[in-house]
């Protein structure tokens, strides 16, 4: 037994594989077990790491997904409650027209109407989807394929050359959120994106976006933008044009046309291959898109038109409020004028300002009833938005004297009325003549004609300083004016186009016209909100007072000071006016169809170069109120440029026209009979006046 027992103790092998006994054999079996050991001891040890890289895996994985589900609780719970989320309303539009309807300009803070995709060009929606947002779609508002692709692609270039956001998430940061790049705005964005699009449907989010996002330049909004740089609507934008828009999305100030038209061109290419790629277009529409001209960006921002704009949006508010929506603002503006008045002005200057020392000027045209036909509130609205024809108070000059005159035929004086030109001193003053020379005995006519001082000094003394002022507050100057002796030569500051509305007394047979440029404001869905009003007739003067004053206005034109203002085939009448160093030169005049006042100086009121009203403005009024009148029939001054002499006034009747507008359609050139005018005072000679008498 025992050595049975040894016999296997023998055979068996040691731990080693050194046991005794026929050991060859069993030790090349325990070698292949050893390997075999070996490598299941190895693809153990792979499993094990595999499975511990697993398991931690999805602990990381478990607390990762607490940790982004904490930080959007977190964040989330800074949101107001979801019942009160609401998309803004829009920034309002204010688009204002001329009487044709064109566009002359859009304000606020979006600066262009809002438009449906419908509305819009369909190439705008398709290039910004394009290049923005490809799979806009088919996404949920956030995009995991998007946010993955622009991860690789900016590991691929080693910086940010790619955003994930949506056009969903683009909107919430545009009008729910601010901008800063923090993670609690971004997370906040992608859960604002995810209620938007719960909320609205894919294209009511897309003509959202479209309508509220910046393309530079001052334009948010497709329309705005459109009109910005095509000086068009977004209705009409081509294939070409719809690629540079969506090309400056990604950023608006750098690429805009208006300070880079290349570096514009070159990313409106990129849009256009996106749209290509993503079969929107085929190769003909890239080609033909492709080789179009570049793109310039027209005079945004410099036309004289936006001088109307701003004074319409002055005036806006108090009449109708607060402007809650879009609307639409009607002027009564003449576009065709208005281009002719700014061409005129800018022209003139451009020609003349560095030999005359002059920089600035103004124009205001007015109908018989005071609707403003143009305004043009100085050379360069892109250098200066300073309203010289509305804000600025100049004095006129001689420019003020029709109302002297006015004034001495209400007391009793005659156009063939003779006053001495002779050297005359009033209390301490003593006006000279602009020539410093003096004629003698000559008529009212001649001396307005001619412009002489003298006897404008003496008329203002003989119907009294207070009795002018108050005739030329009647005809519809509004500023304060000093009553002295001066102001016949017009020393008190007023402003041009309450001086051209004065003058439209004279030119419409002696009915007030105070100047409006609103007509009418109504929502965009044409809800009226304001329809100006036709004023009621407001005689201010007598029929015969206002015919004799244009008889002797047109005098001042034909054989007077304002000789360069002569338009062939038109009774023209008008007053020149130049003040003391030539700091200022008007020429305010009229015919039967506008009155028109010219204004030219500086800004810093420094004098001019020998520059006089019977000069360049006159100049600059000729040219314009030329082409305002081109191919109308002419018409002839109320009076017909005759001396009316008195007669007795018909009785009055109550069935008269009711309105300005219904009673110019009734004058002719002969005026009617005299009718009353306000109370003037006796008449008294200065040498009275003088005497104490």
């Amino acid at each position: 037994m025992a050595s049975k027992k040894n016999k296997r103790e023998r055979t068996e092998p040691s731990l080693f594989g050194l046991g005794g006994g026929a050991p060859a054999k069993p030790a090349k079996k325990k070698k292949r077990k050893s390997k075999k050991r070996a490598r299941a001891a190895s693809g153990g040890g792979l499993m094990r790491a595999l499975r511990f890289v697993f398991y931690w895996g999805m602990v990381a994985a478990v607390w990762g997904a607490i940790a982004v589900v904490g930080i959007v609780i977190y964040y989330g719970s800074k949101l107001p409650p979801v019942d009160e989320w609401a998309v803004p309303d829009r920034a309002p539009n204010v688009k204002i027209v001329a009487t044709d309807g064109s566009l002359i300009a859009n304000r606020g803070a979006t600066g262009g109407e809002a438009l449906s995709l419908d509305e819009m060009s369909p190439f705008i929606p398709m290039a910004v989807v394009a290049i923005e947002d490809r799979r806009f779609y088919s996404h949920f508002g956030v995009d995991p394929v998007g946010i993955a692709r622009a991860m690789i692609t900016n590991l691929q270039h080693g910086g940010l050359v790619q955003g994930g956001s949506t056009l969903t998430q683009q909107l919430a940061k545009n009008v729910l959120l601010s901008h800063a790049q923090t993670l609690e705005r971004k997370v906040q964005e992608a859960l604002m994106a995810l209620w938007l699009e719960h909320e609205y449907t894919k294209d009511q989010i897309l003509a959202m976006y479209l309508n509220r996002v910046y393309f530079g330049s001052g334009a948010y909004g497709v329309e705005a933008a459109s009109q910005r740089y095509f000086d068009k609507s977004a209705r009409d934008v081509t294939l070409g044009e719809a690629a540079l828009l969506a090309g400056l999305l990604k950023a608006p100030s750098r690429l805009s046309p208006a300070r880079d038209p290349e570096a514009a061109e070159e990313r409106a290419q990129v849009v256009l291959a996106a749209m290509h790629d993503q079969n929107m277009i085929d190769d003909s529409d890239m080609t033909t898109a492709m080789a179009r001209e570049p793109t310039r960006a027209p005079s945004y921002w410099t036309g004289p038109e936006n001088y109307v704009a701003d004074m319409v949006m002055q005036r806006l508010e108090p009449m109708i409020g607060e402007v809650k929506t879009d609307i639409v603002v009607t002027t009564t503006i003449d576009p065709g004028l208005e281009r002719a008045a700014g061409e005129s002005l800018k022209s003139a200057l451009d020609a003349n300002g560095e030999k005359d020392r002059v920089e600035q000027g103004a124009l205001v045209s007015v109908d018989a009833t005071g609707a403003i036909r143009a305004l043009v509130g100085g050379r360069d609205y892109s250098k200066s938005q300073f309203n010289r024809a509305v804000t600025a108070k100049r004095q006129p000059g001689s420019a003020f004297k029709p109302f002297v005159y006015a004034a001495a035929l209400e007391i009793g004086d005659r156009p063939g009325s003779v006053r001495n030109d002779a050297p005359i001193t009033i209390d301490d003053w003593t006006p000279e003549n602009y020539e410093k020379t003096y004629s003698g005995p000559m008529t009212l006519t001649n001396a307005l004609a001619h412009s002489v001082n003298t006897i404008a000094a003496q008329l203002v003394m003989e119907a009294s300083p207070g009795y002018v002022v108050d005739v030329a507050h009647r005809l519809g100057i509004t500023s304060d004016i000093t009553a002295n002796a001066s102001l016949a030569l017009g020393t008190s500051e007023v402003s041009l186009l309450e001086l051209t509305g004065a003058y439209t007394a004279f030119m419409n047979g002696g009915f007030k016209a105070t100047p409006y440029l609103i007509e009418s404001v109504k929502t965009a869905g044409g809800q009226s909100l304001y329809q100006a009003v036709p004023p009621a007739p407001e005689r201010v003067l007598s029929p015969q007072t206002a015919a004799n004053m244009n008889a002797m206005l047109m005098r001042v034109v034909t054989e007077g000071t304002g000789k360069a203002a002569q338009i062939p085939g038109w009774q023209v009448a008008g007053k020149t006016g130049t003040t003391q160093s030539s700091r200022d030169a008007l020429f305010v005049g009229f015919t039967a169809n506008l009155t028109t006042g010219v204004w030219v100086g500086n800004d810093d009121n420094s004098p001019m170069r020998h520059v006089t009203g019977g000069k360049l403005p006159a100049r600059i009024w000729q040219d314009y109120m030329a082409t305002a009148h081109r191919g109308l029939k002419p018409q002839p001054l109320y009076g017909g440029g005759r001396i009316i002499e008195p007669r007795a006034a018909p009785p009055a009747n109550d069935n008269g026209p009711k309105t300005l507008v219904e009673l110019l359609g009734q004058l002719g050139e002969e005026p009617p009979a005299a009718a009353a005018t306000p109370s003037t005072p006796k008449r008294r000679t200065l040498m009275q006046i003088l005497g104490g008498g």
